[in-house]
């Protein structure tokens, strides 16, 4: 049985019987297309970045020098992350079906922040830009608020503070309520998870290196808050938004948001210690060349 059938299984209704999360079927995730404006504009958004990004890599290659194609695929494949969550049949479910929902969010805030950083999207305009680009992006990367935003306390703060103050106040019902505000919320959730995902990877130059041992710290720390916000979710009494979405589908949300986040957490975690691990042994033969030659 896939995910998606699964989840088409658990749609109760409330506990008056009045709403029923519509069950998800791969029909309307394959063709049912965000085609309001507010989608085309976005996706033309996401298509001229896709195309900023493979300009830049051939004019590096037009000046011999090669770009890592794992990087360029790992652009693409964010991007496609960010139309399957906004503008495929996927959305079609985001205003309706609560555990869909999260998987949008997760999505937007943890899989493709973490393949657009991975692909050194900063450096990339770097070294392909022309001078005057360049001057631009460098006083934008020195500038007191990208040291600000890119300190690791308040990446780390934005990433919480957005799950938390998204699911656990108004602000869901209203996004749902609001188109527009909808949309905006699709993109603070990527900027916030870019941000808090470049502190941790840290490939782009940012003003702000931590150490592996940081970097740990840094991920452990947020495990009880993900933790408490699922479980939050799982128990509560009434749906998060009793209009659009039952109880059931609350609590599947909830669940969702716990393990899916904390997968994302652990993978991070194990990756951080194969990082370490090879710079450990890096030094070490470093030394070892310094000491015999």
């Amino acid at each position: 049985m896939t995910p998606f059938e699964l989840i088409a299984l658990i749609h109760p209704t409330d506990l008056f019987g009045l709403i029923v999360s519509p069950a998800v079927t791969f029909h309307q995730i394959l063709t049912a297309f965000q085609t309001d404006p507010l989608a085309i504009a976005a996706d033309a958004v996401l298509v001229l970045a896709v195309a900023a990004y493979v300009i830049g890599v051939r004019r590096l290659a037009a000046k011999g020098r090669n770009w890592p194609r794992s990087r360029t695929a790992a652009f693409l494949g964010g991007s496609a992350l960010i139309f399957f969550a906004t503008g495929s049949g996927f959305a079609s479910y985001d205003s309706s079906n609560f555990a869909m929902h999260v998987i949008q969010h997760l999505i937007l805030m943890n899989g493709a922040p973490i393949l657009l950083v991975l692909s050194a999207p900063v450096t990339l305009l770097l070294q392909a830009s022309s001078r005057n680009v360049q001057t631009g992006a460098l006083k934008v990367l020195h500038s007191h608020w990208a040291k600000f935003v890119t300190l690791p306390f308040i990446a780390w703060l934005a990433n919480w503070v957005t799950m938390y103050v998204y699911f656990l106040t108004p602000i869901y019902t209203l996004s749902i309520q609001h188109p527009l505000f909808h949309y905006y919320t699709h993109l603070h959730f990527l900027i916030a998870g870019f941000i808090y995902w470049s502190v941790v990877i840290s490939i782009d130059p940012i003003p702000h290196k931590m150490s592996f041992g940081a970097k740990l710290a840094f991920l452990l720390s947020g495990i009880p808050f993900g933790t408490y916000l699922g479980i939050a979710l799982t128990q509560m009494s009434t749906s998060i938004d009793p209009s659009h979405n039952s109880l059931a589908d609350t609590h599947l949300g909830g669940s969702i948001l716990w393990a899916f986040g904390e997968i994302f957490t652990l993978a991070a975690l194990a990756a951080i210690f194969v990082q370490w691990s090879h710079a450990d042994e890096r030094e070490a033969r470093r030394h070892d060349r310094e000491l015999y030659g």
